[in-house]
């Protein structure tokens, strides 16, 4: 489609706003209900997710289920949310009314990321539809099957002028940024981050940008070392490593960093046995030039275990690599793969100046049970997301907001925050045609004195 095509394809999707056809909680409700149609059946869904990343069936149903509980919280809430704000005009305005209302943007822009192609799509949809808004869909060229059948789904259940899908690599995304949207909403990695963001200032389009980063992991001496050990393992080799919320790096105690390395390994070994390549339970990555990258960062590395490479399946076995210095190149970016750096953990404040001295992470984790280092952290840090004693799940809850800060990314959705993130919040005066004080109108004489005190 061309760019003339995506023109009147957006105009007929705001269209559909501004004629106000969206406002009724009715038609808000209809169009969650025909989404969550599009979810099932849900196998062939799950044979995409395999198809493109080797999910395993349990992972995929994860990302099923995520929507699903989006879905059922926005169809439970959805009424109240859209009740008015009722706000206590000052003294000097009575008699008045005054209210905030939660309004529709219009048409809105979701762009999806290919590693999980279906929650990171949706979701956001389920949000952008609930707050009244129709939504053009682009879903990630790297999984092609599962936006494929998105777009089948979508089509089969939903209208065209409600939810449009367009698929294609790079250039079709340009090629929609070059139109004015009433709001972007972009989930993947940092530079293409600032090209939507740049590309979004040329019609001043507000967007919402769901980054990434160098998510830190302390772990101190009274941790529970093997359930800390188990949950790091899980969160971080999900998805063979392609989670933007999984630990990137490990601050262990030095009095337990044996222990823990120990408890790491053999969880691996519980999760995916002797040969993770083997198992059906351990994903691939998703093209060549993911894997080329991890594959590079390991090469002449001396590694603790793991590092196991086969190009021919784009598998990397979870891997364990010890890192002494910040400045190591496992240390530089996001690493988006199941290799886990390990460092050891200095003093509290000597860790805090490390992580406060690099970009905001989108997520924070701290294994301990001391309330002191818990406060510190919360009082010493910025992130995005912060879950203690535990890792991944805190994006996993629809009532709690997800979203980065700085270079982890700029504004938050899930629940609530979604249904305000795709509303404008419009604010209402009303006062009476019958009364008309003249204490507000020229000459002004000399007012000065009681407005001093009227107004403070």
């Amino acid at each position: 489609m061309g760019s003339d095509g995506f023109a009147s394809r957006i105009a007929r999707q705001r269209r559909l706003v501004t004629q106000g056809r969206t406002r009724p909680l009715a038609w808000r409700l209809e169009q969650l209900g025909r989404l969550e149609k599009a979810l099932q059946p849900e196998e062939e869904l799950l044979e995409a997710l395999a198809a493109d990343l080797r999910k395993p069936p349990v992972e995929a149903h994860y990302e099923i289920s995520s929507v699903r509980q989006e879905l059922k919280l926005f169809r439970r809430q959805l009424r109240r949310w859209l009740q008015p704000e009722r706000v206590t005009a000052p003294l000097i305005m009575q008699p008045s009314r005054a209210w905030v209302v939660a309004e529709p943007l219009g048409c809105v822009l979701i762009i999806g990321p290919w590693n999980y192609p279906l929650m990171l799509l949706l979701s956001p949809l389920v949000a952008a539809l609930g707050a009244g808004n129709t939504a053009v869909l682009k879903p990630s060229e790297h999984a092609p099957r599962t936006g494929e059948l998105l777009a089948a789904r979508l089509r089969q259940h939903m209208d065209g002028d409600v939810a449009s899908v367009v698929m294609g690599g790079p250039e079709t995304a340009q090629a929609l940024l070059a139109h004015r949207f009433d709001h972007v909403f972009f989930t993947g990695g940092n530079h293409v981050g600032r090209l939507v963001m740049e590309q979004a200032a040329k019609t001043l389009t507000p967007v919402t940008l769901e980054l990434g980063g160098k998510n830190p992991c302390l772990v101190t001496e009274d941790a529970n070392i093997p359930l800390a050990a188990r949950r790091i393992a899980w969160g971080r080799f999900l998805n063979a490593g392609q989670t933007c919320l999984a630990p990137d790096y490990v601050l262990v105690d030095p009095g337990v960093r044996d222990a823990f390395l120990t408890a790491l390994q053999q969880a691996v070994l519980d999760f995916y046995g002797d040969d993770p390549q083997a198992s059906p339970d351990f994903g691939r990555i998703v093209n060549d030039s993911q894997f080329r990258r991890l594959a590079a960062l390991l090469r002449e590395r001396s590694v603790l275990w793991g590092g196991h490479t086969d190009p021919t399946e784009r598998y990397v076995a979870p891997t364990v690599v010890a890192v002494e210095q910040w400045d190591d190149p496992l240390m530089e970016e996001e690493i988006f793969g199941p290799v886990l750096p390990i460092l050891p953990l200095p003093s509290l404040e000597e860790a805090l100046d490390a992580i406060n001295s690099r970009p905001h992470p989108l997520a924070l984790y701290l294994f301990s049970g001391r309330r002191a280092w818990r406060d510190r952290l919360l009082a010493g840090t910025s992130s995005g997301t912060v879950c203690l004693n535990d890792v991944v799940l805190q994006g996993g809850i629809p009532q709690l907001p997800f979203g980065g800060v700085g270079e982890s990314g700029m504004g938050a959705y899930h629940g609530r925050a979604g249904f305000a993130r795709f509303s404008h919040q419009r604010s209402v005066l009303q006062r009476p045609q019958g009364f008309d004080a003249p204490w507000r109108y020229p000459p002004y004489g000399n007012r000065l004195r009681w407005m001093r005190r009227l107004l403070g």
